[in-house]
């Protein structure tokens, strides 16, 4: 992850702006400007580390929009060579240490938490997808099913636990839904329409709900088949069908799929799994930050 990247930056920004970091009263009216601390950044729980990098650069924002000398102070930030995103940690393991200026700290611990916390909770919700299917072909794809402004983010999240990106927008791939079918005149119409259409390079992938949508489907042309809602048993039937077609298909299954049952449909031979709970569902992690003062 490009944490420096444009649309990053700003999306952190932003966070320490909501947040009025650089107008933090209480700290500002305890907390003496000189006082320098110590932060460790610890995991209270067994989880997918993700969003370390934040760190540093959360710090280097708020020296931006704070030009007060402390919000300048110098700072460190030490991570153990076997601690970074997408590596499993354990309870009560310390993710990092920061050495700053005690205002900054406390003024930034919120949020560098918060974003923390969501992003681990994603990585280590989409490993315990990844582990449950270890052995088959499937793999687990994410969604668009995510907060509006913070894909880039989540989609990151999904990858350092595993798991693998769908789409990343609506510019990104073509998928046929039903409401296109419906609205663009029925699935021969749409998707003659996309083949004949779409840009070099470009998949046509088809939602389906039936066998009997899956036969008009597969008739028309659709290059790669999404299998919505069906049973297990009805996703490997389709499967079995969709191999019988004289060129590769890619086939991926989606809707209703959770925990204990994401091994059943891994099972059927579908390509791959797309899980939208990974995003919009996932707990955030419990992850503390302790602070103490510096001796001299």
């Amino acid at each position: 992850m490009d944490w420096k990247n444009s649309h990053i930056d700003a999306l952190l920004e932003r966070a320490l702006i909501e947040d009025q970091a650089a107008g933090d009263v209480t700290t500002d009216l305890t907390i003496d400007p000189g006082l320098l601390a110590t932060a460790s950044i610890v995991a209270r729980q067994e989880m997918v580390v993700c969003g370390l990098g934040a760190v540093p650069h959360f710090l280097e924002i708020f020296s931006r929009i704070d030009r007060r000398p402390e919000a300048q102070t110098r700072f460190e930030v030490v991570s153990h060579p076997e601690i970074f995103d997408g590596v499993k940690a354990r309870e009560g393991q310390v993710l990092a240490v920061i050495r700053h200026n005690a205002r900054t700290l406390l003024s930034c611990e919120r949020v560098i938490l918060n974003l923390m916390q969501h992003l681990s909770g994603i990585a280590t919700l989409t490993r315990q997808f990844v582990d449950a299917i270890q052995g088959t072909q499937a793999h687990i794809l994410d969604t668009r099913k995510t907060v509006p402004g913070l894909r880039a983010l989540e989609k990151y999240a999904v990858l350092c636990g595993g798991g693998t990106n769908h789409r990343l927008d609506l510019a990104s791939g073509i998928l046929i839904k039903n409401n296109h079918i419906s609205l663009g005149g029925g699935l021969p119409a749409v998707l003659t329409r996309a083949l004949e259409q779409r840009q070099k390079g470009q998949r046509v992938q088809v939602e389906v709900r039936s066998a009997q949508e899956l036969e008009e489907a597969l008739e028309y042309g659709a290059e790669a088949i999404l299998l919505d809602n069906m049973t297990p048993k009805e996703v490997k039937h389709a499967v079995e069908r969709i191999k019988r077609v004289e060129r590769w298909i890619p086939t991926e299954a989606s809707g209703g799929i959770v925990l204990s049952n994401v091994r059943a449909y891994a099972e059927t031979g579908v390509d791959f799994i797309s899980v939208g709970a990974l995003t919009h569902s996932a707990i955030a992690a419990d992850i503390s930050m302790r602070i103490s003062a510096e001796t001299a």
